[in-house]
């Protein structure tokens, strides 16, 4: 049952990722969560997330933000970074992804997703049938609601754990 909400890949960051090794295996689209994921909660672009959306303009890879937050909060972030985004887009449901995919011209066999939430991120990645990346938070201020989730997310995390050192 915790499978659902395994992501297929648990980074300390977004940062360490290597984009460039994921293209050569034939992936074209990368999905992003914004808050926690590439910035602080609330923050607006940083250079790191410029330097790493040109870093993906540079290998010709389309990515797309997807927040539950809204339109004021997603708008200027993606203006900053140049990035195709949804607003609103009520993850898990698969619905935002498929939309995020379509803005790209990309599909669930060469998209990723990176976030740095299980229940949102990972659980409606999985749904939508894309490879899933988890990420650190990278700041521990969050809402409330989300505070409440990361303790949920710790058991996931420790059966998740658990799974991948059986291997």
């Amino acid at each position: 049952m915790l499978k659902r909400f395994y992501p297929d890949e648990y980074l300390d960051s977004t940062y360490e990722i290597p984009f460039e090794e994921w293209k050569e295996k034939g992936y074209r689209g990368v999905l992003f969560d914004i808050d926690n994921t590439l910035v602080p909660h609330g923050a607006p672009a940083d250079e790191r997330a410029r330097q790493l959306f040109a870093s993906l303009r540079a290998l010709d890879m389309k990515y797309c933000l997807i927040s539950n937050n809204q339109l004021p909060r997603v708008k200027p972030f993606a203006k900053e970074v140049g990035a195709f985004y949804i607003e609103n887009a009520h993850k898990p449901s698969r619905k935002s992804y498929e939309k995020a995919m379509e803005l790209m011209g990309t599909d669930v066999k060469n998209t990723i997703f990176v976030g740095d939430q299980l229940f949102t991120d990972v659980y409606g990645a999985r749904r939508t049938g894309m490879f899933s990346i988890l990420v650190k938070p990278i700041h521990p201020k969050e809402e409330i609601q989300i505070v409440l989730k990361r303790y949920l997310e710790k058991i996931v995390l420790y059966f998740y754990g658990r799974r991948k050192r059986k291997r």
